[in-house]
């Protein structure tokens, strides 16, 4: 496997995406936008989760095809995005059929906390994130942006800026049996916003550094010390990790702003992630995708799905390329691949970012 020729999720044929925001106001939005109607799954594991149509993707319920999904700032009201989104694809007459001439577009959603991260806030009105949504999915198409955009506008790491990142993988055709000829691909958005750290204590080497693919996020390579260690000596190594975490509560940060003196202080939370592939993929295989690339969460961030996130991974399967023979083989390592390019795009969503208020870029702190 190698990356595809963007590394982004649109190397997924049929895959657009869209961002629009606000930098004064810290916030944004972005929609992952399907060509044409995409089977979806959603696996949701934060203790704070904000989503919007998340039950109609259990396999058990009617619909069986989404149109969009949204990913936002905002906090409660940055759900009102999906709205807009919805808005705009009903002037496109794109929607789940109801009756001659009516169609309900579907658009599940998931928001992120950034309402205490030093913007603007008074800029927030009440069509601000409808208009997010109405826009992104106009400007949507083929970029890889990444960093402070859309809905990475506000977003923080640990005590690193966080923003927008995304990775892929395809697959060698030669692997494939009773198929087309071309392998799959498979791509991941992260909107990186976790109240755990992409870091090792006291080191500017991510979690996810096993799985860097061309040096995409710093070509840092093996950690220090790591490089040529014998069983015990990273035992040793690991011994001398700190194993806790140095994050006061949100919510006593949120006390110690109340005068405004630590506006830009306090802890911002929930990391969510779309995994998009051409596989031709039934709602349950999509979901058991998504459980699997919540692993990725675990593998680029500590700690993770905590209290205070709302960590959600969502599918879209466009449909292209069937299974093989072995379609359970196929999902093994469609979420292998999908977990993979999870933990990637989460690290590389803190390597673009830039600085922003009182959040320090990690690429500034290589300086330091």
């Amino acid at each position: 496997m190698q990356p595809g020729p963007k590394n982004c999720i649109t190397d997924v044929s049929g895959i657009k995406v869209g961002h629009a925001h606000d930098l004064k106001l810290m916030s944004g939005t972005t929609v992952v936008l399907p060509d044409e109607p995409a089977v979806a799954a959603v696996d949701c594991r934060g203790g704070g989760p904000g989503t919007r149509e998340t039950d109609a993707l259990n396999p058990a319920n009617l619909v069986e095809e989404v149109h969009a999904v949204v990913l936002s700032g905002g906090s409660a009201m940055g759900l009102d995005a999906a709205g807009g989104v919805a808005a705009w694809l009903k002037t496109k007459g794109r929607g789940f059929p109801v009756a001659e001439g009516i169609s309900v577009p579907i658009v599940p959603a998931a928001i992120l906390f950034d309402l205490l991260n030093g913007g603007e806030k008074s800029r927030m009105e009440e069509h601000t994130y409808f208009e997010f949504g109405k826009m992104a999915a106009e400007i949507a198409g083929y970029d890889c942006l990444q960093g402070n955009i859309g809905a990475g506008t506000g977003a923080k790491a640990g005590t690193l800026k966080g923003g927008i990142g995304t990775a892929s993988l395809q697959q060698k055709p030669s692997l494939f049996k009773n198929t087309s000829s071309k392998g799959f691909t498979v791509g991941a958005l992260a909107v990186v916003n976790p109240f755990g750290s992409v870091t090792l204590p006291g080191s500017h080497d991510f979690w996810a550094w096993p799985f860097e693919q061309n040096a995409e996020f710093g070509g840092r390579g093996v950690p220090e010390n790591f490089g040529d260690s014998t069983p015990d000596k990273i035992h040793q190594i690991a011994n001398q990790l700190s194993l806790d975490f140095d994050f006061e509560s949100p919510f006593r940060q949120a006390e110690q702003s109340s005068d405004n003196t630590h506006s830009g202080s306090v802890s911002t939370n929930t990391t969510l992630c779309v995994v998009a592939t051409d596989a031709i993929l039934s709602k349950a295989q999509a979901q058991r995708i998504a459980i699997m690339a919540q692993d990725g969460f675990a593998r680029a961030i500590r700690p993770v799905h905590t209290p205070f996130d709302g960590d959600t991974v969502f599918v879209l399967a466009t449909g292209k390329i069937p299974l093989s023979d072995m379609p359970a083989i196929d999902i093994a390592r469609l979420g292998m691949m999908g977990a993979d390019c999870v933990a990637r795009a989460i690290a590389r969503g803190v390597y673009n970012a830039d600085s922003l208020g009182s959040w320090p870029a990690y690429r500034d702190s290589l300086h330091h």
